[in-house]
């Protein structure tokens, strides 16, 4: 199997990039008179890196509006807090977008499983698809053998500590500094210094919601190698012994708060104002953002892989592309499949669309990030990015449950009672 290598490139303004001379496949339309008919098509974008960025965006569609002036892109910004919500009652109304940005939880688990997504499998058929990593791939296609999604970048979420409160802590003799790693009793360790120090709040397990829930996931899985599916995708398994042993250690320890009342935003904006030591939600596209949205941030961002206590880490990764509900008109989804090639088919376009991202390509490619520091220190953890299981049967429904559970736990319910909701590896 092919797995996930990372090239180390420097960031460029998707601005700058050159334009894509080479034109993707005219898409099949009517005609009247001779003349190709204008496509209106409306693009719906969850904020994958500078994708939630307008002017970014306008970028992209100005090139590509050179090369199709006859299909004609809106765009509308979606967020992760009411996303989910919004695309749900477009369901409802019959007024989904053309295209939506987002990973294989939603565009396969969940809208393509309820059979609102057109298979794009022919767009699988080509020599660019054909160099896309296995994992990935794995990860696009359905149950029932459809493509729900085609992707185009993808990363691998860590968590983050105050370097400099570490430091001050004697807390940083329990971290790998090169290997971005440690172990889960530096972990504990760690703790045990930073509370010593006076630091009251170490890490806050956020809980409110679902937004930024890979980060508690990988934390509670990986302190004893626990899981959070079976390996083949077919149930849950938060209800075994090496995560309730997690879960029961993460309550147990001081300075490890569970916050029912906070989201994972609220979580960032409390590290980043020095109110934690560490944040469990984080990744290279946050830590841009946070250093031009928090000026005042005073401190050093040590980007870490979430503890363990043996050999194996898994990083909770994210997978970002394009989806195209399916809204019963083939000029409209020809058009939509048009763009797509656009963006994947050539090197300048894709090149343009991963930078964009700030994250990193699905398949080989060469000085995309060179000379960046930032994004070179990053790409350590793409070495450690495990098993992409968001595509697990009732995906949602376990979303819900894991927060759920996390705040049962916070108001202080017996834990062995609160993963009830999930079933046993038995």
């Amino acid at each position: 199997m092919k797995k996930i290598s990372v090239t180390l490139c420097s960031i460029l303004s998707a601005a700058l990039l050159v334009s894509c001379s080479d034109k993707t496949p005219d898409i099949e339309q009517e005609e009247d008179s001779g003349n190709q008919i204008d496509v209106e098509l409306t693009l719906w974008a969850f904020p994958v890196g500078n994708w939630g960025n307008p002017t970014a965006v306008a970028n992209i569609l100005t090139n590509f509006h050179k090369e199709y002036p006859n299909i004609h892109i809106s765009v509308e910004y979606l967020n992760y807090d009411h996303g989910d919500e919004r695309v749900d009652q477009a369901i409802s109304d019959g007024s989904t977008p053309d295209l939506i940005l987002e990973g294989p939880e939603r565009l396969v688990t969940n809208w393509g499983e309820r059979g609102w997504m057109v298979d794009l499998s022919d767009l699988w058929e080509s020599d660019k698809a054909g160099e896309i990593y296995d994992n990935i791939r794995e990860a696009c296609q359905c149950r029932n053998g459809a493509y729900y999604e085609f992707p185009i970048c993808v990363s691998a979420h860590c968590m983050a500590i105050n370097y400099d409160l570490f430091q001050d802590a004697g807390a940083l003799q329990y971290i790998d500094e090169e290997t971005h790693t440690w172990t889960t009793e530096g972990f504990i360790e760690a703790v045990h210094a930073l509370t010593a120090y006076g630091q009251e709040t170490a890490g806050i397990i956020y809980c409110k919601n679902q937004s930024g829930d890979q980060g508690t996931r990988a934390l509670v899985t990986n302190l004893y190698g626990g899981s959070f599916t079976d390996d083949t995708h077919t149930y849950y398994t938060i209800n075994s012994e090496e995560n309730r042993k997690a879960l029961q250690l993460l309550y147990d320890l001081e300075g490890i708060i569970f916050e029912p009342s906070l989201t994972s935003s609220d979580a960032i904006d409390l590290f980043c104002k020095k109110e934690s030591a560490m944040c469990f939600c984080w990744n290279e596209f946050l830590e841009v953002q946070q250093t031009i949205n928090n000026p005042n941030l005073d401190f050093e961002v040590f980007p870490v892989a979430f503890p363990t206590d043996g050999d194996t880490l898994e990083l909770q990764g994210g997978i970002w592309g394009f989806g195209i509900f399916d809204n019963g008109s083939e000029v409209r989804i020809n058009a939509a499949k048009t763009f797509i090639r656009y963006i994947t088919e050539n090197d300048a376009s894709y090149k343009r669309a991963v930078l964009t991202s700030s994250y990193w390509p699905v398949r080989d490619m060469e000085n995309i990030y060179e000379n960046d520091m930032l994004m070179t220190e990053y790409s350590i953890f793409m070495l450690y990015m495990g098993d992409y299981y968001q595509i697990t049967p009732g995906w949602t429904d376990a979303r819900t449950a894991w927060w759920q559970m996390l705040t049962k736990i916070g108001n202080g319910a017996d834990i062995s009672e609160a993963v009830k909701d999930f079933p046993s590896p038995e």
